[in-house]
């Protein structure tokens, strides 16, 4: 997945909200043991509702089918506190295209997203990371026009994830299990 153009024109890393912060960085770490342990990755999003992550691939034909899929699921997200869609792609820099994994995030009511990475580069058929994750730029916002989990009435909530099938849980100090 490449078909992405994600802009920026910033010299400094904007504050991230914390609770979008964790879901980037655990939808890259993530990423980073499949990609570690040979698997494929398949675009992937990861929403968190309350005290649960609900993870969900978006497989597709082309780059245009995945990001539709993530869209359809994020957009109908009522209740969620933040999502990360993450990817296997590249940044286009002055040198050259660099492999990167990319997680694109946001929260609820606000216009612009975020994304971040981790650079990559393959040698002899090991992938080797980059030990920090990067600040790519902004990125759309799948949840711009959704509420905060407080304004939906718990009825909506309950007959949008109690009724499926339950999430991850989230530990005590509101991050995803590692």
């Amino acid at each position: 997945m490449a078909d992405r153009i994600i802009e920026n024109s910033e010299t400094e890393v904007p504050e991230i909200p914390e609770i979008l912060e964790k879901v980037l960085l655990f939808a890259l770490d993530e990423a980073k043991e499949k990609m570690d342990q040979g698997a494929d990755l398949v675009p992937f999003s990861a929403l968190v509702v309350k005290d649960n992550l609900f993870i969900e691939t978006h497989p597709g034909d082309s780059v245009e089918e995945c990001f539709d899929a993530a869209r359809r699921t994020v957009e109908g997200a009522r209740g969620a506190d933040a999502y990360a869609f993450c990817y296997d792609g590249f940044i286009d820099t002055d040198a050259g295209a660099i492999d990167a994994l990319i997680a694109e995030g946001g929260i609820p009511g606000e216009p612009e997203g975020m994304a971040v990475g981790y650079l990559y580069t393959t040698k002899d058929g090991a992938t080797v990371f980059e030990d920090d994750p990067a600040y790519i730029g902004k990125a759309p916002n799948f949840m711009a026009r959704l509420k905060d989990f407080d304004e939906y009435a718990e009825e909506e909530l309950e007959a949008k994830y109690l009724d499926d099938e339950p999430g991850q849980a989230l530990d005590d100090d509101g991050t995803p299990p590692q």
